[in-house]
Order: structure tokens, then sequence, then C-alpha cells
């Protein structure tokens, strides 16, 4: 049995500020802290005596919420640049109001670019993918995966096995904080137990 724990970073600066996240790199603000603070000490009960490997993305806010996990757990996050969020090209470092205002082109399918140097949905999956086959293949019994919201909502649709044409009939996108418990049975069937579980921070 494989146990996938995926969790959403915590509340960043640009949840605050109204600026883009993609590959901008924000800190966690305070209540991001303690929100990962709450997520590790839950997680550390709920696998008490388990050995956990947990991978993380290197975008800051990531890596700042995997830190706080990890160490309720005592384990190094593994960073991975496949799980940074998806890359919006020019908008990084502007405002949400500048991206609305600039868009090159609307996303209407899976191999659109809201700016010309970005990455499709379909861009992004393409680079998530290896690191989805990587994780279901090996012998690890149970994983976190912290990431990013447009990242996890690709990670879902690989999991239940939709495909990436799918994209824009299925979206399970969660919040911030939110915490999945996803269970690969000794019968190779594909489980979800909770999806994007905000009691891991709202108590």
């Amino acid at each position: 049995m494989k146990h996938i724990i995926t969790v959403q970073h915590t509340q960043s600066v640009h949840h605050t500020n109204g600026m883009v996240g993609s590959w901008t790199d924000w800190d966690l603000t305070d209540l991001g802290k303690i929100q990962a603070d709450l997520i590790g000490r839950k997680l550390h009960d709920e696998l008490a005596d388990k050995s956990v490997v947990m991978y993380s993305s290197d975008l800051k806010r990531a890596k700042q919420t995997a830190d706080n996990i990890a160490k309720y757990l005592g384990v190094e996050p593994i960073l991975r640049k496949e799980l940074r969020e998806r890359n919006l090209g020019k908008c990084c470092g502007k405002s949400v109001e500048w991206l609305r205002e600039n868009i090159e082109s609307p996303e209407n399918t899976v191999d659109d670019r809201l700016f010309s140097d970005g990455e499709s949905r379909r861009d992004a999956w393409n680079r998530l993918y290896p690191f989805f086959e990587e994780v279901m293949r090996n012998d690890e019994e149970n994983i976190i995966i912290v990431s990013h919201g447009d990242l996890l909502s690709i990670w879902n649709a690989m999991y239940l096995g939709l495909d990436v044409e799918s994209y824009y009939q299925i979206d399970i996108h969660g919040p911030a904080g939110g915490v999945s418990h996803m269970i690969v049975g000794d019968d190779g069937k594909h489980r979800i137990r909770h999806i994007s579980d905000m009691s891991y921070i709202n108590g």
C-alpha cells in the first residue's frame, strides 16, 4: 500500500498583497507559518512510528511550509523543481490586476498560454508527469508532497487517471493549506480519503 499526502503551501505574502505567485519567490506570512506548524503537529500524530519521505517545490513558500512540517516528523524535505507552480512568464513579479489587464491569450485549451513566455497547462503537466510516475513506481509507502494550487490540481487529475485534455472539464483545485490523503491499494486501485482537508489549519 502507498499513502500519498499532498499539502498545498500555506498562506504566502502574495495571498495578502495582490501580487502574482507563480515563479515569484514569496515568503510565508506569520499566519502561514502557524498553519504549517499545525499541519506538522497533526501529521506527526497520524504518522507516528511510520517511515516518511517528503518532497517539496523549491520555491520559498512551499519550502518554508515543508520545513515547518518536517521538523515535527524528523525528515529532510527533498526539493524538486518539478513541483514548482506553473510558470506564468512575464507577469511574475507583477500584480494580479496587471495580469488581468495584460493577458495575451485566453486559456481555452490546455495548450494556450496566458503569456507567450509562460507555461501552458500541458507544459506543466509534462513537467510534472515524470515525477508522478517516479512516485507511483517506487517502494516508498508514506509520501508527503508540498506544492502549489495549480500544480496539485494537475497532480489530482493524474492520480485519478484523467488525461491532460480533461483539465477544463474537471478541475480539482483546493485552497492554501489544504491536505489531501490518497491511498494506492495493493490491488492498484487509486483511492482518495480526503481532498483539500482544511481541518488541519482550522481546528
